[in-house]
């Protein structure tokens, strides 16, 4: 027992840590992930009810936003755990891009948190407000709407969330981070299921996020570092609950 143990710790590892620009390059962008974690719909419909299921679950007003696309993934691990890791998200995790998006919490708080590409406080160049009409620095502000790390005693799911508000030089509306128990009659095998869910309006404007060459390219980005980024969750929180389980 003890050296099927031992072989079973042996194959897992947490993610590697990036140590510059191109191996963030290559961890979250050149990178196939393992999982694919975007949620596909067949219909318009389908994925309209599915959005305000989510907005509807962590009490946003599906009138004012709308969400732009819901990523998913199945983990082996309960779910406090990996709400845990959630909370600890900061510019030292090995989850994220950030050396291209600094992730830097103001006041130490997880409430409420700025994006700085690149770790840039200030515009290079001498630039003083603005990078060839482009705002973004930062890329946008997280500031808490709610933090839920409590499930209510009549949620059947467990669920916990952070739920933000963004704004800032970068695509502004919400994001959300939401971890909860599996559901076997959706299919959902394993303990739990964490999905990032992304709402927003293009510099608080609908009509840009109409664009269709602006989303292409958006949701490109947006998809591939999404996917990668679960999946590293994934992959940090199993092995977090391997070694405990082994008592490594």
């Amino acid at each position: 027992m003890i050296a099927d143990q031992t072989n079973k710790i042996a194959t897992l590892t947490p993610p590697s840590r990036s140590k510059g620009l191109i191996s963030d390059f290559l961890n979250f962008l050149w990178k196939s992930p393992k999982t694919k974690t975007l949620v596909h719909f067949t219909s318009t419909e389908k994925r309209i009810e599915y959005n305000q299921r989510i907005m509807q679950r962590v009490g946003v007003d599906v009138d004012h936003y709308s969400v732009l696309n819901v990523h998913k993934i199945g983990i082996e691990a309960p779910v406090s755990h990996i709400f845990n890791e959630l909370l600890n998200w900061n510019g030292d995790s090995t989850c994220w891009p950030n050396h291209i998006a600094k992730v830097e919490r103001i006041d130490g708080d997880i409430k409420t948190i700025r994006i700085l590409p690149f770790g840039w406080h200030n515009y290079p160049f001498g630039l003083k407000k603005s990078f060839f009409g482009l705002n973004f620095i930062p890329l946008f502000y997280l500031n808490s709407i709610r933090v839920k790390q409590v499930p209510d005693a009549f949620d059947f799911d467990n669920a916990r969330y952070l739920l933000y508000k963004c704004s800032g030089g970068y695509p502004i509306g919400i994001f959300t981070m939401y971890v909860r128990t599996s559901i076997a009659e959706l299919g959902e095998k394993e303990q739990s299921q964490l999905l990032f869910a992304v709402g927003f309006n293009f510099y608080g404007k609908e009509s840009k996020s109409n664009i269709p060459f602006v989303n292409q390219i958006w949701e490109g980005v947006h998809n591939r570092v999404t996917a990668n980024v679960l999946n590293r969750l994934k992959q940090l929180s199993e092995w977090r609950i391997e070694k405990m389980e082994s008592g490594a």
